[in-house]
């Protein structure tokens, strides 16, 4: 059973998540258990390409209080699952994982749902000052540019996108792409407006992202990096590293 979990995954990468079992995740993951935190977030970003873009404002996992909603996807809960699913061993794992993760303190579960998400993170900048979503790593990666922020930020220093092109090469599997709005978003969106996940496969660099609009729709997408740089609504981006 666990040879045809794999092969299945090997063959439909995109479809295989939705038909899986807590068992068929677990002998994936137990597969993937040598390679590198950043490479295991990848792949597990990668099994939602295809998958519909959660339209619900709130967001359909808050609404129905559940971790699990791998149905529908926005650009939050996709890298909130893919983390998940990477640091986990198992599918149960995974959960108690994204208990950790998923709220500023912690999350607590009662007759299957979750009762408290009032905590969660909602704003991507939270995330990043959390130290729970790998450790920021953008003035690492170039020269920054500053904007100024809100919620209580004065200033947001940030890689623009030609400092990001040129600095292309440095961006590894597993890196969290937070994109920062432009002033005239940040009031109602806050600091990051979208937020997706980076693969690298050989000398090729991809963004695999939640791509839709609420209300309306969209799917998750695995484009170039390079190319969604060129041609971004954002002003720029922070990184994270695991």
């Amino acid at each position: 059973m666990e040879k045809i979990a794999v092969i299945f995954f090997l063959l439909f990468p995109s479809l295989a998540f939705a038909v899986l079992s807590d068992s068929d995740i677990a002998a994936y993951q137990q597969t993937l258990g040598e390679k590198p935190l950043g490479e295991r977030i990848a792949f597990w970003a990668e099994q939602f390409v295809g998958t519909p873009y959660d339209p619900d404002p709130l967001g359909e996992y808050v609404r129905e209080n559940v971790i699990i909603a791998d149905e529908r996807v926005d650009c939050m809960y996709l890298t909130f699952r893919s983390v998940e699913l990477g640091i986990g061993r198992t599918a149960t794992d995974a959960l108690l994982v994204a208990l950790d993760k998923r709220f500023v303190h912690r999350g607590t579960m009662k007759g299957g749902k979750v009762v408290d998400y009032e905590d969660r993170f909602q704003y991507g900048e939270d995330m990043i000052e959390s130290g729970k979503w790998g450790r920021e790593i953008t003035a690492e990666l170039g020269e920054r540019d500053m904007i100024e922020g809100v919620r209580g930020r004065r200033a947001v220093a940030f890689l623009i996108g030609r400092r990001i092109l040129e600095r292309i090469d440095l961006f590894r599997s597993g890196d969290i792409i937070f994109f920062i709005n432009a002033p005239q978003k940040m009031e109602t969106g806050g600091i990051v407006g979208h937020i997706g996940i980076i693969k690298k496969e050989e000398d090729k660099i991809y963004l695999i992202h939640a791509s839709g609009v609420k209300n309306k729709g969209g799917k998750v997408k695995k484009v170039l990096f390079r190319n969604y740089v060129e041609t971004m609504p954002f002003k720029g981006i922070k990184v994270s590293r695991f």
